[in-house]
């Protein structure tokens, strides 16, 4: 067999020593410039790892690191997420449309008074310290492994802090009072718990808001029979509704009649006490006239009670039982209106 020659024929350049060296200045240059920068979102906030040591916390923008020896991890601070339980959102948006699938080791509860109940809720968070939300849960993980199961670990223990406390408020409470009266009061009171739990594990995290959505019974009779309990409720509530709006109808006007009758009964109680008093000063003036000279007043008073008895009259003659002082002579052509004579 004939023997070839099978090596590399000449290469057009020519390739030295220090050619090579920097080939391999620039490509480590590169590497260390591409590797140096990173950037972080207006919605982010990054933290800095030095040899897997947490080293600082830099904010939105292009931030410098040292390659190889630094790493970068960039967490959502200025985002509020939420986490659902109980149900599924499928497509987020002004037709919502959520999963058919049930999760009743999430939303199926034991009320105070021994009741089943399905309670779907809603919490909204958000990420307050990066450094806690990457370091403080899970240490048997080492730093510098930040890995997407151990970020699901945070959010697993988010969500099993939100259980722990709404079966807690749940299982506090009548079945009458979680589907009614107690529904803001566990909201509240929820939001309240949940955080102090996140504040003692120390998980970087805040909720901002808790909202219970569908609270119902089990499917089934127990579920019809509570619909038909909400269903009296409701009636309940309308007729007292009406009550009181047939009550803020009359009770006003009844009392309005009441305060014009009242002022009314002391306008006439003013008026009789005025005139009482003023009879009375008229009396005792008469009474001391009286006392000075009996016999004149006493005539003056006969003629006063005269006029008024005939102030209306018209031809009237006087005359005594007797008819001994009869005047025997009367004017009978005159047309005089007040034709009174008195004999006495």
């Amino acid at each position: 067999m004939a023997e070839r020659d099978v090596s590399p024929g000449n290469l057009p350049f020519h390739l030295g020593v220090g050619s090579v060296v920097l080939i391999i200045v620039v490509v480590f240059a590169i590497f260390l410039g591409l590797n140096s920068f990173f950037i972080v979102d207006q919605t982010e906030e990054s933290v800095v790892l030095f040899l897997g040591k947490y080293s600082r916390t830099v904010g939105p923008g292009m931030n410098w690191k040292i390659p190889v020896l630094e790493k970068s991890f960039n967490v959502p601070t200025k985002i509020v997420q939420k986490e659902e339980f109980g149900f599924r959102t499928e497509n987020a948006g002004v037709d919502s449309r959520y999963s058919d699938k049930e999760y009743p080791n999430e939303s199926r509860m034991l009320t105070g008074d021994l009741n089943i109940i399905d309670v779907e809720w809603v919490i909204q968070y958000r990420i307050e310290d990066p450094k806690a939300w990457l370091f403080n849960v899970d240490d048997s993980v080492r730093t510098d492994e930040i890995t997407m199961q151990r970020l699901d670990n945070r959010i697993k223990t988010i969500r099993d802090i939100s259980q722990t406390v709404m079966n807690q408020l749940v299982g506090d409470r009548t079945i009458f009072d979680v589907i009614g009266s107690e529904r803001t009061m566990i909201e509240t009171k929820g939001q309240e718990l949940m955080n102090e739990l996140l504040v003692k594990y120390g998980l970087g995290a805040k909720i901002q808001q808790v909202q219970l959505q569908n609270i119902v019974p089990p499917l089934g009779t127990v579920q019809d029979a509570f619909e038909d309990v909400n269903i009296a409720q409701q009636d309940m509530n309308r007729l007292i509704n009406e009550g009181q709006e047939e009550y803020n109808k009359v009770i006003p006007k009844a009392n309005g009649e009441r305060d014009q009758i009242i002022q009314q009964a002391e306008g006439y109680k003013a008026k009789r006490i005025n005139e009482a008093e003023g009879d009375v000063a008229r009396f005792k003036a008469m009474l001391e006239e009286y006392r000075k000279s009996p016999r004149v007043t006493k005539t003056r008073l006969y003629y006063e009670m005269l006029e008024e008895v005939f102030e209306n009259e018209k031809d009237i003659d006087l005359i005594d039982e007797s008819l001994s002082n009869f005047i025997p002579i009367k004017n009978l052509g005159t047309n005089n209106k007040n034709n009174v004579e008195g004999v006495q």
